[in-house]
């Protein structure tokens, strides 16, 4: 069955007012799950902090040991402002990233169908010694890096659905062709973080198996769900990816306040769906999402129904339609 990794734990990395990924995003989710009697039924995950070695695989370390001693010294933010910090947001960081190994890890080892990680911070704009865009550990990339490393798999798909896109993401991958990533997303000449043009295709060994989707302002469902029939799902089936993750933003929703793309809450249930089928065709069902983007709380709690629903094969209540 689809497991849940959900924990108000993560409330404890403070934003501060005013910033976007606050705290509150988790608490509208949990608020969501709670409310639903189907959703609040799902198997729950519980997890530890990600290790050293886990982060290691991704990050440098004098990326990790500046960020912990920064947060112990009381530092307003590292790197940019738009990455503030608290006493734990270094603690915080590796608990979602240790969720999201916990769910691939239960995917893994067949305990679970497929699993969701309402995680926060988010990770994907993560550089290997650089925090970037709300993002401190790429949660995603650490993942990926277990299944190719101790989970045994030898081939992962990632498939960025963020209304920005994942440089992070990308950059930790673009040299490895074991590593297929694919990233649709608002054209970089309009929005945050200007990276993910077309002709970025992988480097080295790596080239082909980076695939950016750049969409025009007021993208529609439609015109998202011809370009990934198009593009997305003959590459896919091309790579044959062992195992899937999804770094499940919700922020090209049409109520959101930072991006310009004009989805519904349905077009994130009809891509889960997609991938869902996809994986059951190519990887015996193994797929984890994790959650990155969504800044309107009342279209994130609609979407991560919507996507939860849908990731157990099981039909939402309608959604109101944005």
């Amino acid at each position: 069955m689809t497991t849940l990794y959900l924990n108000l734990e993560l409330l404890a990395h403070d934003t501060g007012r005013h910033h976007p990924e606050r705290p509150e995003r988790l608490r509208a989710i949990a608020e969501a799950v709670d409310e639903d009697p189907w959703l609040s039924r799902l198997q729950r995950l519980t997890a530890g902090p990600a290790s050293m070695e886990d982060m290691l695989r991704v990050h440098d370390e004098a990326y990790l040991r500046r960020l912990e001693r920064a947060c112990q010294g009381g530092e307003r933010f590292i790197d940019t402002p738009e990455c503030p910090l608290c006493p734990r947001t270094f603690e915080i960081a590796r608990l979602a990233a240790g969720g999201v190994l916990a769910a691939v890890e239960a995917v893994a080892a067949g305990r679970a169908a497929n699993a969701f990680c309402a995680v926060r911070p988010p990770g994907h704009h993560a550089e290997r010694d650089r925090a970037m865009g709300f993002c401190y550990l790429n949660n995603v990339a650490i993942a990926a890096r277990w299944l190719r490393e101790r989970g045994g798999f030898e081939r992962a798909l990632i498939f960025d659905w963020d209304v920005h896109h994942g440089n992070g993401t990308q950059h930790a991958f673009e040299k490895d062709p074991s590593v297929f990533f694919c990233s649709i997303h608002e054209d970089p000449r309009y929005l945050y973080p200007g990276t993910g043009f077309a002709e970025e295709v992988g480097r080295e060994p790596g080239r082909g198996t980076t695939l950016n989707l750049p969409m025009l302002p007021g993208s529609s469902d439609e015109d998202y769900r011809r370009i990934l029939t198009e593009r997305f799902l003959p590459a896919a089936r091309s790579f044959r990816p062992d195992f899937i993750l999804v770094s499940a933003g919700f922020d090209a929703h049409a109520a959101d306040p930072l991006a310009h793309i004009e989805l519904s809450t349905e077009a994130f249930a009809r891509m889960t769906r997609m991938v869902r089928e996809l994986a059951a065709e190519i990887c015996e069902g193994r797929l984890v999402s994790v959650l990155e983007g969504g800044y309107n709380l009342e279209a994130l709690q609609e979407c991560v129904t919507a996507h939860l629903h849908a990731l157990a094969g099981e039909r939402s209540v309608e959604p109101s339609e944005r």
